[in-house]
């Protein structure tokens, strides 16, 4: 199992990065990929109730990467964290499958109530540079939040979100045909 998530992780970076030439180069150079892994070893300490040895994996892998995912936060397969420095997911965030996170996202809170406080996203949603998603919202699946958009409202699938705070649209056929999904383009 282990080595099998090491190669989607691999497959989804060389997929959504068309500057990874080659397998070699995103396993040792690409620290996006290695946030993730390191966060699913610190997700496995929390699971075993390993609470303080979590965090400070947690701490060290955001030393190392400028990462930052809390080890309680769930995050589904294949997640692509793109130049990876500023992201920041909280620890009651839900991260689905298939998912692009760019440099700068926020999946934030917006309580200090121990509760569900942090955002859902679904699958296959691509989050652009410099966006931050706060509070217990859900993004549904294939959707795009644009880059520096502030979303703070759930928003059904198949959307497109922009501006702040963030206008959710719906994804248009033309949108989906595109073969440049970069979400800067939605500004």
């Amino acid at each position: 199992m282990p080595f099998r998530g090491i190669r989607e992780d691999i497959r989804m970076a060389r997929k959504n990065d068309p500057a990874a030439r080659s397998n070699a180069e995103v396993f040792l150079a690409y620290s996006g990929v290695h946030a993730v892994w390191g966060y699913r070893v610190a997700h496995r300490l929390w699971n075993w109730h390993f609470f303080l040895a979590a965090r400070l994996h947690s701490q060290l892998v955001r030393a190392l990467t400028g990462v930052e995912i809390h080890p309680a936060a769930i995050i589904g397969r294949r997640l692509f964290i793109d130049h990876g420095m500023g992201v920041v997911i909280g620890e009651t965030a839900v991260v689905g499958n298939d998912v692009v996170l760019y440099h700068g996202v926020t999946l934030g809170g917006t309580s200090s109530v121990r509760e569900r406080r942090h955002p859902t996203i679904g699958d296959r949603v691509t989050v652009g540079a410099g966006a931050s998603v706060l509070g217990p919202v859900s993004i549904g699946h294939d959707s795009i939040v644009g880059a520096n958009a502030v979303v703070v409202r759930d928003a059904p699938p198949n959307s497109v979100l922009t501006g702040i705070p963030a206008r959710v649209r719906p994804r248009t056929a033309s949108s989906v045909a595109e073969t440049f999904t970069d979400p800067a383009i939605y500004i």
